[in-house]
């Protein structure tokens, strides 16, 4: 017991494409900005929070002569240290919360409001991070190099390891700034094509 079917062939399909999928849906590629731009946001939270971390935990202790008479460099003897830690901590506060917002612009893509919020506190954020780190690389650049006409030493001499993390901390600072601007100019491009 068989079935079988006849289907005609037609003679007319000469240069002609068959269809097998639906319509394709343009706008396509905001859907791929919308991802890209979460696994950058996580890439920032890491940067930011690894900056705030290492120049939180920046310190050395240099014996001088007895166990009593010590030199300490920390990263709260410096007040511009302490700005770069609090305001890195709140870039990278700003980024987690930032995070369900850029998932709303993954699952609707064609949405402007979302994109449209984040671009305003991506630009606040990245102004914020921009400023800790020019600063907190001003003094890490002291800390190196010193100023010969205000006798100010180079401290790097002798506490090689404090100047190794505040650098490493400011470096970080700065791959969230490039981070943060890369994100706004892909929401940029995200908002300005429909």
């Amino acid at each position: 017991m068989s079935t079988t079917i006849d289907v005609p062939e037609s003679s007319n399909t000469k240069g002609k494409t068959i269809l097998l999928g639906g319509p394709a849906r343009s706008g396509g590629w905001k859907k791929g900005i919308a991802i890209m731009d979460f696994i950058l946001r996580l890439g920032a939270v890491a940067a930011a929070l690894g900056a705030a971390a290492t120049m939180g935990m920046s310190d050395q202790t240099l014996p001088f002569f007895t166990q009593f008479f010590q030199f300490e460099a920390s990263y709260d003897s410096f007040t511009t240290f302490q700005f770069f830690v609090i305001s890195m901590a709140l870039v990278a506060g700003y980024i987690v919360l930032s995070l369900p917002f850029s998932i709303v612009a993954i699952i609707r893509p064609h949405a402007t409001g979302p994109r449209l919020f984040l671009i305003i506190l991506d630009t606040v954020f990245l102004t914020l991070a921009t400023s800790s780190g020019a600063s907190a690389a001003a003094i890490v650049y002291l800390a190196h190099n010193g100023n010969q006409d205000t006798n100010w030493l180079a401290i790097c001499n002798q506490f090689g390891d404090f100047c190794a993390q505040t650098s490493g901390a400011v470096v970080s600072s700065f791959v969230t700034v490039v981070i943060l601007v890369v994100l706004i100019v892909m929401s940029a491009l995200a908002l300005g094509r429909h």
